[in-house]
């Protein structure tokens, strides 16, 4: 299928490529020292970071940015502030930074995800139009809303499903239901960075709602785990997503749904837009959806 065709394709590449420039362009030229899975507070670049794609998946205690291992590195400690407001809550295998947004400061916590596989990018458009949304709506006062821009920038820079280590991040969450066999899961909870920057984040958040964007190859709909099928009923009826439960769909063991729905028992909606679909339709269509879940 070409852009030609398809003019939203070219919208849908530009939105990404901005989002990923954005990142890359908060990062600079920090030091080779930098540890895989702690939140730097520099706005430059690693130095002697790899770009070519891992070989297979590996998890980060063995893995290394420049010269210093991952597991070695302490723990991320909570958000720096990057430009604009953005604050980054951790890094990737490869360095690039994780982004997150709060706006508002009411009681009611919701985190939105604006994506964790790679090549899912159809959520990217709604994710920068959100905060606007947002504050268009008047839901300050009511809501204090953590936006994470994206949660695998390796992957999205990449168009693969997984990270730099070629991990499912979707999978890595230390959830009951974990799968140790699968080597594409991380053999361990939270052997990615970058499942540690937003398990951190939802700990210290502690939402009262999550969010996330994903898509699906031949349809569009929303799914939920936890305490949230009144809420997926609403958010169909407002956007016309049909609701499917996630255990309905296939097993996923040690996922951010799991972890987040079954686990600690709060709600959380995946949006699950059609693969290659238009993304300024697909927000207009799920935007009234969206703040009225955020609103509660």
């Amino acid at each position: 299928m070409t852009t030609r065709s398809r003019p939203w394709v070219a919208l849908l590449l530009a939105t990404a490529t901005s989002l990923a420039a954005a990142c890359a362009s908060s990062t600079g030229d920090a030091t080779a020292s930098s540890a895989v899975g702690g939140a730097s507070a520099s706005t430059s670049s690693p130095a002697g970071v790899a770009t070519s794609p891992a070989a297979g998946p590996t998890d980060t205690s063995s893995a290394t940015l420049g010269t210093s291992s991952a597991s070695s590195s302490p723990r991320d400690t909570g958000p720096t502030t990057s430009a604009a407001g953005w604050d980054v809550i951790g890094t990737t295998v490869r360095g690039r930074p994780i982004r997150s947004l709060t706006v508002g400061h009411g009681p009611r916590t919701v985190l939105f995800v604006g994506g964790i596989h790679g090549d899912e990018a159809e959520g990217a458009y709604a994710t920068a139009e959100l905060a606007g949304a947002f504050t268009a709506a008047g839901l300050a006062d009511a809501v204090t809303l953590t936006i994470i821009e994206d949660a695998n920038p390796d992957g999205r820079a990449a168009a693969t499903r997984g990270n730099a280590n070629g991990v499912d991040i979707n999978r890595n969450f230390p959830a009951s239901n974990f799968d140790t066999t699968n080597p594409s899961y991380g053999r361990s909870p939270l052997s990615q960075p970058e499942s540690r920057a937003l398990h951190d984040t939802i700990e210290r958040v502690d939402p009262d709602l999550v969010l996330v964007a994903h898509s699906w190859p031949d349809r569009a709909f929303v799914n939920y785990d936890g305490p949230a099928r009144a809420l997926a009923e609403r958010f169909a009826a407002a956007s016309g997503l049909p609701v499917e439960e996630s255990s309905e769909i296939a097993p996923t063991p040690g996922s951010l749904g799991s972890y987040v729905g079954r686990d600690r028992g709060t709600p959380i909606l995946t949006i699950e837009l059609r693969k290659g679909s238009d993304p300024q339709a697909d927000w207009e269509r799920i935007r009234g959806a969206v703040l009225a879940a955020i609103a509660g």
